[in-house]
C-alpha cells in the first residue's frame, strides 16, 4: 500500500493512457456484470414465488436492492483504504456467493437462504454501481459526465442480452440436474467471477491511488477533508454538510430514483387492471423494455450535455422529464401507448439526474473521502428506492395510480429548492 502511494506520480501523457484502459475495462467489465444483474432481476421474483409463495416474492426482490444499498458500505471502506481495483473484486465476489446461495435455496426449497443470496447477491449491482465513479477518477472535468454516462451506457449492452442467457442458462443447467430456474443465479455466479477476475488482473494501476498520487504531486496540494476524521460513514456525511454541491449531487441521485421506482415499480399493476392474464406479460415486457431504453440508451448523450451546459442545468432537466413522465403516465389511463412514453420519459429523467448528480458529487470532495461519499450516495439511494417501491404499493392499495403520479411529482420539490440556490460551487480537482 505505501508504494502505489510514494511512486512517483505518471506524466499527464501516463494519465490519459491509464484513462482509456481503465474505460475499456470497465466497459467490458459493465457488460458481463450487468448481465449477471438482470438475469436475477429477470428469474428472481419467479424463483422466489415458485419456492416460497407469490406472497414473499417481491420480498426476495427487495432483499436484493438492500443488500446492494447495504453493501456499499464496506465496498466503499476497502476503496478509500486499498483503492478500487479490491473494492470491486469483493463486491463481485460477494454477489456471485449470493447467487450459488439462491441455487442452494432452490435445490433445498430453504426460504431463508434464498433471502440471504438475494441480500448477497446485491454484491453486483453494488460494483456496477461502483464503476460508474472509477470511470471519473482520472477523467478531466471537461470529459467526466461523458466519461461516466459511457459506463452507465454498457449497462444497456447486458439489460438486452441478459433475457436470452437466462433462458439460455435455465435450458443448460436443468440438463445438469439443477432445479427450474436456478440456471440463471448460477450463471450469474460465473459472470460475476469472471468480473472479478478481469478487475483484479487488468485494472493496473489503481484509478484511485493514481488520482491521490497525482492530487499529492500538483502544485497546490490538494486539502484533505479534516484531520483525523476517518472514512467512514460518519466522515462522508460531514463532508457532505459542508459542501453545497455535494448535497446537490446526492439529492440528484436519490431522488431521481426514488421517483423512477416509485411510478415504475406499480406500472405492471397498472396495466394488470386492464389487460387479460394472458396478455398482462407481454405488454409489461414492451412497456419496461422501453422504460429500459429510456434509462440507458441515451446515457451518452445526457453525459456530453452534462459536460456542455453543466451538471446543475442537466440536474434540473432531468427533473423536469420526470415531471413530464409523471403527467404522462398519471393521465394515460387505460392508453398502454401513453403509458409507455410516460414510462420512456421516466427513463430518461432518471438518466439525467443519475449521471450529472453522480459527476457533480465526485468532482465536488477531496479524493482521500471520494469513496466514503459515493458510497454514502449509493446507500442513500438504494435505500430510497426501497422505501419508495413499499411505499407506492402502499399508495396504490389506498388511492390509485394518478395520485402516486402526483406524489412522486411532489417529490421532486426538495431538489428543485436546492438546485436553484445559488452557491459557490467548488471543485477540489480543478483548483490545484
Amino acid at each position: 500500500m505505501a508504494t502505489d502511494l510514494t511512486a512517483a506520480a505518471p506524466t499527464r501523457p501516463d494519465v490519459a493512457s491509464i484513462q482509456r484502459r481503465t474505460l475499456r475495462l470497465l466497459f467490458g467489465t459493465q457488460i458481463i456484470g450487468g448481465i449477471g444483474v438482470t438475469i436475477g432481476i429477470a428469474v428472481g421474483a419467479l424463483l422466489a414465488a415458485r419456492i416460497a409463495g407469490t406472497a414473499v416474492a417481491g420480498l426476495a426482490q427487495s432483499a436484493g436492492v438492500v443488500g446492494a444499498a447495504l453493501l456499499a458500505v464496506p465496498v466503499t471502506r476497502i476503496m478509500t483504504g486499498h483503492g478500487r481495483r479490491p473494492g470491486l473484486v469483493f463486491a463481485y465476489l460477494v454477489g456471485a456467493a449470493g447467487g450459488v446461495l439462491v441455487v442452494a435455496a432452490a435445490a433445498t426449497g430453504w426460504v431463508p437462504l434464498l433471502f440471504l443470496g438475494m441480500l448477497l447477491f446485491g454484491g453486483g449491482t453494488a460494483a456496477n454501481l461502483q464503476a460508474r465513479y472509477t470511470a471519473v477518477d482520472l477523467a478531466e472535468p471537461a470529459r467526466r459526465g461523458r466519461q461516466l454516462s459511457m459506463i452507465v451506457w454498457a449497462t444497456t449492452i447486458g439489460a438486452v442480452a441478459a433475457p436470452n442467457f437466462a433462458a439460455l442458462a435455465d435450458r443448460t443447467t436443468h440438463r445438469w440436474g439443477l432445479p427450474t430456474l436456478a440456471g440463471p443465479f448460477a450463471f450469474s455466479a460465473a459472470a460475476f467471477v469472471l468480473a472479478a477476475v478481469v478487475i483484479l488482473v487488468l485494472l493496473r494501476p489503481d484509478p484511485l491511488l493514481t488520482a491521490r498520487r497525482l492530487a499529492a504531486a500538483g502544485p497546490v496540494a490538494e486539502p484533505a477533508a479534516s484531520a483525523g476524521r476517518g472514512a467512514g460513514m460518519r466522515a462522508a456525511w460531514q463532508v457532505v454538510r459542508e459542501r453545497p454541491a455535494a448535497r446537490l449531487g446526492i439529492a440528484a441521485v436519490a431522488v431521481g430514483h426514488l421517483v423512477m421506482v416509485a411510478v415504475m415499480s406499480m406500472t405492471p399493476v397498472r396495466l394488470g387492471e386492464y389487460h387479460a392474464d394472458a396478455d398482462v406479460l407481454r405488454v409489461v415486457g414492451i412497456v419496461l423494455s422501453v422504460h429500459i431504453a429510456g434509462m440507458y440508451a441515451f446515457s451518452p448523450v445526457v453525459g456530453w450535455l452534462t459536460d456542455r451546459l453543466g451538471r446543475r442545468a442537466v440536474i434540473l432537466g432531468g427533473v423536469g422529464v420526470l415531471l413530464a413522465a409523471c403527467a404522462v403516465a398519471g393521465t394515460a389511463g387505460h392508453h398502454t401507448p401513453g403509458l409507455s412514453v410516460g414510462l420512456a420519459l421516466l427513463g430518461l429523467g432518471w438518466s439525467g439526474t443519475m449521471v450529472a448528480g453522480s459527476t457533480l458529487l465526485s468532482e465536488s470532495v477531496p479524493t482521500d473521502v471520494r469513496p466514503s461519499v459515493q458510497g454514502l450516495s449509493d446507500l442513500t439511494m438504494g435505500l430510497a428506492g426501497a422505501g419508495a417501491a413499499a411505499l407506492s404499493g402502499f399508495v396504490m392499495r389506498v388511492t390509485d395510480y394518478p395520485t402516486l403520479t402526483l406524489l412522486a411529482a411532489i417529490a421532486t420539490v426538495p431538489l428543485v429548492a436546492l438546485a436553484l440556490r445559488r452557491v459557490p460551487v467548488r471543485v477540489p480537482d480543478e483548483e490545484e
